[in-house]
């Protein structure tokens, strides 16, 4: 009989209680094995970030024969941060470990001889509680230049010097870019808000209730990354009352606005910087004497200054700057304040994680005094529970920093479970890895993407394009998904819709992704969208599936759990019981089962086991309330290529 050894994160009789725990809370951690060897101990090696090591003796519980279980009680400290731990076993042979598995994924792990990965406990604020509102959201994100033209003429306002305007609103973007790659002219669509408070109807009817405004204040850029005048929105898109009309329509309609803050760099065409010498006021480029001065750090004036990631147009800020932090946060007319004074219900921090740890908490501290429903959000592309950056391990899910960060991992692991390079284990271990590394709350209020102005349209990769790293810009501007690639990839974006809709988080849709607009990167998945086109069926399946959301209060606040994943078939339960959903709110009790067939070719065939719910019979909501009988308490499914099942319980 081989030895055997088990730790599983996952499962409660190995560590209660799963996942994060609250400051100053218990957990019980167990370890389990089977050996001949004589057993000399077993110990946990425990530690916290920037802490010394502790080696603590386990208890040996309970001994059958050559099969031992350990176990341990530890506390969480006083204050926020990391845990670490791994088991190590010592018998008549020698010294070995027990840690996390190599992709450090959490759940069960493995021995080794030598350097254990260590599993993570996440030990958050025991006030942590992001807005309820925007647990329940739907985002809706927008690129302002390409979204609409409100002018009754159709006319661009206020041309900016040095760029173009695209000819007719179907064209596909393209940048002119000099033998260095520096772009050289900044083309425009012209899109605005005013076209945006003509579309709210539509974004009501489609189901949004928040939208995310990629940057709207004056800038040189059709991005808008390179800001100049952080208390003015860019004429082209309109003014300040404009913005201000237009939360006041979107209020109306039950739908608020999140911001974009662009505040680890501005633009060097800025009123700030002034290296253009565009702006009366004296900027920091021109001279030591400007009041900007300070903000920005130079090595040698004036032309030697960091910059973001060495982009010139981008310098830097010194976050640390006192007058650069009252300007953005403290003053009365801060930045911040302006802007949720003026109708914003929130904002997303661009890069997050280049903005000191201190200043991110003074935005947050500031915005929740003002007003406590309001809403931040970081951009951070990994596991923000364990986010480094210049060295340290951020806080942002643990309370008094962040309410929510962009959920990329969930987007990675959607795209490669459909397309094929993960089954479905795996991408119930990617999304697990979050479940148990976030407080519940903030795993809850993840936001859900799909698509993303900084990645390329979602429907082309679902197609199956070609690479675009080998592609000329001219190859891709001109590239569209063959007719039957493009089949493939709706019925493959329905899949993801269907997930993003009934998996825990807050859904966020990349405008133009609900009509399969198509686009590789940056510029080419940045179209302007396509009002008099795009696909109807498409955009009746979003509609069905938000609703389908906002409906059931299973898919926004019931538990998650797996009950079948094998191959390219995943099936999972959401369900309130006891009348108390995950936040101990009162709710009616509610079972939903969703089941999906990733397989492009296959029907597939399955049972999953659900005798712990005691059915009889479940209804699957889009097949005309077909009704599925469910036999000694086995849920017999018959799932077409690229199909899905949403059934509840009666």
């Amino acid at each position: 009989m081989s030895d055997f050894h088990m730790h599983n994160s996952h499962d409660e009789y190995f560590r209660k209680p799963f996942g994060a725990i609250k400051t100053n809370g218990r957990i019980k951690l167990r370890f389990k094995l089977r050996s001949e060897k004589q057993l000399i101990a077993v110990d946990l090696i425990l530690w916290r970030d920037g802490k010394n090591i502790k080696k603590i003796e386990m208890r040996a519980d309970r001994k059958e024969g050559i099969l031992y279980t350990y176990s341990i009680e530890i506390g969480a400290p006083d204050e926020c941060g990391l845990m670490w731990y791994y088991f190590m076993i010592e018998d008549e042979e020698g010294i070995y470990f027990y840690g996390n598995n190599e992709k450090k994924l959490g759940g069960v792990g493995k021995l080794y001889q030598i350097n254990a990965i260590p599993y993570q406990i996440t030990v958050y604020n025991e006030k942590l509680k992001t807005p309820d509102w925007f647990k329940e959201a739907v985002i809706y994100q927008i690129f302002p230049d390409r979204f609409y033209n409100g002018n009754e003429n159709g006319e661009v306002s206020n041309h900016k010097k040095n760029s173009f305007i695209y000819a007719n609103w179907g064209d596909k973007p393209l940048y002119i870019k000099d033998e260095n790659g520096r772009i050289v002219r900044w083309e425009f669509f012209g899109g605005n808000l005013l076209g945006i408070i003509k579309k709210l109807d539509y974004l009501k009817d489609l189901g949004i209730n928040t939208i995310y405004l990629n940057p709207i204040f004056e800038a040189r850029s059709n991005h808008r990354y390179d800001t100049a005048d952080y208390k003015k929105i860019d004429p082209m898109l309109g003014d300040n009352n404009t913005f201000k009309n237009l939360c006041k329509l979107a209020k109306e309609k039950g739908i608020n606005i999140v911001l974009d803050g662009v505040f680890n760099h501005t633009g060097c065409d800025s009123i700030y910087f002034n290296k253009e010498n565009t702006y009366e006021e004296l900027g920091a480029y021109q001279s030591t004497e400007s009041k900007y001065y300070g903000w920005f750090n130079f090595k040698k004036h004036p032309d030697e200054y960091e910059s973001w990631w060495g982009v010139d147009d981008l310098p830097n800020v010194n976050e640390d700057n006192e007058e650069y932090k009252n300007f953005i946060i403290h003053d009365n007319d801060s930045v911040v304040k302006k802007w949720i004074k003026l109708g914003a219900k929130g904002w997303r921090l661009d890069v997050v994680d280049e903005l000191p740890e201190k200043f991110v908490k003074a935005i947050w501290n500031e915005m929740k005094d003002l007003d406590n429903e309001t809403v931040l959000i970081g951009e951070v592309w990994e596991d923000a529970s364990n986010k480094m950056s210049y060295g340290k391990t951020r806080k942002y899910a643990m309370g008094g920093e962040l309410d929510s960060v962009m959920n990329y991992p969930f987007r990675s692991a959607i795209i490669d479970f459909i397309v094929g390079k993960i089954d479905a284990q795996g991408f119930k271990s990617q999304l697990m890895t979050l479940k148990e590394n976030y407080p519940i709350e903030f795993f809850y209020s993840a936001m859900n993407l799909i698509g993303s102005h900084d990645r390329a349209r979602v429907m082309t990769l679902l197609g199956e394009a070609p690479t675009s790293k080998d592609m000329s810009a001219v190859e891709k501007t001109k590239f569209e998904l063959a007719d039957d690639k493009r089949c493939l990839a709706i019925d493959r974006m329905k899949l993801a819709v269907a997930m993003q809709m009934t998996l825990p988080g807050v859904p966020s849709i990349y405008y133009g992704d609900e009509v399969g607009m198509e686009g590789y990167e940056d510029p080419w998945n940045r179209g302007a969208f396509p009002w008099n086109s795009g696909n109807k069926d498409l955009l009746e399946w979003y509609k069905k599936m938000i609703v389908l959301r906002k409906e059931n209060n299973v898919f926004t606040s019931g538990t998650w759990d797996t009950l079948y994943d094998e191959d390219d078939v995943i099936v999972y339960s959401r369900e309130i019981k006891d009348k108390k959903d995950v936040f101990g709110i009162c709710k009616e009790n509610q079972l939903a089962i969703v089941a999906l067939n990733t397989n492009k070719e296959k029907a597939c065939k399955i049972e999953v086991d659900v005798s712990k719910y005691s059915l009889e019979k479940m209804r699957n909501v889009y097949e005309e309330g077909e009704i599925i009988v469910v036999d000694e308490g086995k849920l017999k499914l018959n799932i077409e290529r690229l199909g899905v099942f949403i059934m509840f319980s009666d």
